[in-house]
């Protein structure tokens, strides 16, 4: 079975991947297996940068299949913020609903017509001489209030485009087919199965 180094210690991040990619030979292991592994540096001004650069540092003190995520909220009112800096765009160490009440306040008084937003999630695998990357993209809008229990981050605030509910209204397999994480992934697990096959 093929080692695969989730390159996160963000439980929901590690549930959405492992049961998208569950029906492949993969053994998954996470950053929580290597405690020497240095906290991973997301100051690229790309998701493909960071995505990049956390797949290298994993692999380089692994030498195992490493898989990093960076993914984040474009609010196309905001030019595309907050972007690669989703995670903190209320500071550092900002919770989620730190981050989510920062947005709805900068979104005050916006109609529903100019509060369209996607979230992208880029994928890096990375291995001996190799490396692949994907992308996925959900859009949307942005809502006025927070609303749902599910999820993480920005989910109770965004409704993706053909429904009325929030990702966060959303159960995790609704989820699971319609995300940005979910498109990448599904682009992802073709490559992973070649590795697989080939290993």
């Amino acid at each position: 079975m093929t080692k695969l180094v989730l390159a996160t210690r963000n439980v929901n991040k590690i549930k959405e991947i492992q049961s998208i990619l569950k029906d492949l030979k993969l053994e998954f292991l996470t950053l929580n297996d290597f405690p020497g592994i240095p906290d991973l540096i997301e100051d690229g001004s790309t998701f493909q940068e960071n995505s990049r650069r956390k797949a290298h540092t994993v692999y380089q003190h692994t030498k195992l299949l490493s898989l990093a995520d960076d993914s984040g909220l474009e609010v196309f009112y905001l030019n595309k913020r907050p972007g690669v800096w989703s995670a903190r765009y209320a500071g550092e160490g900002a919770t989620d609903d730190e981050n989510n009440e920062k947005l709805l306040k900068e979104m005050r008084g916006v109609p529903p017509r100019r509060r369209r937003a996607q979230f992208r999630a880029l994928l890096t695998l990375l291995g001996d001489a190799f490396e692949e990357s994907t992308e996925g993209i959900c859009a949307g809008r942005l809502g006025e209030v927070p609303r749902g229990t599910y999820g993480f981050g920005y989910d109770p605030i965004f409704i993706p485009d053909g429904f009325t509910k929030t990702y966060a209204e959303l159960t995790a397999e609704e989820k699971n087919t319609i995300s940005h994480r979910a498109k990448a992934l599904e682009k992802m697990r073709e490559v992973l199965r070649r590795k697989v096959q080939s290993g």
